[in-house]
């Protein structure tokens, strides 16, 4: 059995953020990911950060994450990919299949980074080809360079649905539509306004009744929704699309963690059933982290900032980073936290991450 310091689950921007921050302050760290490169969301990113310059603001997110890696390598952070860490149990002890072999690893801190997949909605004709998550549509165009489609329908107006549409135009597509049940766009106006301004339209209050087809996607059919979110006969409109986009919100992904015994809490606004966690990230079960949107679903920024304030956290339990100077830089990244918080969304999830916090300590029951 090999054994390490501390483990991180995933190597994506929070993963990373977490294996830098505690590396710098002398810990011995290894990530492992299932994916074949490191980075995460990130290298799906073409599109500019917004925000402060703190915040990496005006720079793009395959940019970012490249600097990341490289830090990461500087400070001697072992990275696996292709591995698939199978499972967590009591003792701190993992099962991870790399590759085509299986080992046996146990560390004394472990931080779980495993992200987040996404949510599907059934509709008559969603199994057809051509129905995709639209963070898969990203993932062909903007890493593999595939163009998903042709004439794209987006079911869903959060800053996913918005982003991807504008990138999938980018790519040559036409996207015929983006619609969504809720009777406002849930995305920024600055992402929202890229496509309003080239003519795409927005259908709110709407929702897909069927994708049309016999072998792939030939089309499809959206209907008007009331207040109580049922269909209105009459208002159906058709489109004639190859490809349908899916992009209603995020499931985080947390069966390692459940598996590991881990307290959790239902929030809404933060995804759904996701682990109780500390101001440190740290879990009910003692020695097992989490950041970024395994832990809550919120912008790749915040992942960023949870991950740093893990790894300092791991660094100081492990005596490696003094308890002053240690509470000093988790006071300085929680007012960096603070200012992508603010506003109405940010505080909705602030709030969440509070209440998760007293779920943890035992304060407050889990819904």
């Amino acid at each position: 059995m090999r054994r390490y310091e501390m483990i991180c689950v995933g190597a994506g921007p929070a993963g990373l953020a977490a294996a830098i921050e505690a590396a710098k302050n002398g810990v011995e760290v290894v990530v492992y990911d299932e994916n074949d490169r490191p980075g995460g969301q990130l290298f799906k990113q073409i599109h500019k950060f917004f925000g402060s310059q703190e915040h990496r603001a005006k720079e793009r997110g395959f940019n970012i994450g490249n600097s990341f890696l490289n830090e990461a390598k500087e400070l001697g952070v072992e990275v696996s990919l292709n591995s698939v860490v199978l499972g967590i149990y009591e003792n701190g002890a993992m099962n991870v299949m790399i590759k085509d072999r299986i080992e046996q690893v146990k560390a004394q801190k472990t931080l779980v980074a495993t992200g987040a997949s996404e949510n599907m909605i059934p509709f008559p004709g969603w199994t057809l080809p051509g129905v995709i998550g639209a963070g898969a549509a990203q993932t062909m165009a903007n890493i593999h360079g595939i163009r998903p489609g042709n004439d794209i329908l987006m079911v869903g107006s959060g800053n996913v649905g918005v982003i991807v549409s504008y990138q999938m135009m980018q790519a040559g597509s036409r996207v015929a539509a983006v619609i969504d049940a809720a009777p406002e766009i849930g995305g920024y106006a600055v992402h929202a306004a890229k496509i309003a301004r080239v003519g795409v339209p927005f259908f709110m209050s709407h929702t897909i009744k069927a994708a049309h087809g016999s072998d792939c996607v030939e089309g499809a059919t959206i209907i008007e929704v009331d207040d109580s979110w049922k269909p209105i006969a009459g208002t159906e409109k058709r489109f004639d699309v190859d490809t349908i986009c899916i992009a209603v919100g995020l499931n985080p992904m947390t069966q390692l963690l459940r598996m590991a015994g881990c307290k959790t809490a239902f929030v809404p606004a933060l995804g759904g059933r996701i682990p109780a966690h500390d101001e440190n990230q740290e879990t009910s079960v003692k020695g097992v982290y989490v950041a970024g949107d395994v832990s809550g679903i919120e912008e790749a920024s915040t992942a960023v900032i949870e991950g740093r304030i893990a790894g300092l956290a791991i660094a100081h339990s492990l005596g490696y980073l003094e308890e002053r100077t240690f509470l000093e830089q988790r006071v300085q990244q929680y007012a960096s936290m603070k200012g992508l918080r603010s506003g109405s969304h940010g505080e909705q999830r602030g709030k969440a991450k509070q209440y998760l916090n007293a779920v943890m300590k035992g304060t407050m029951n889990a819904l």
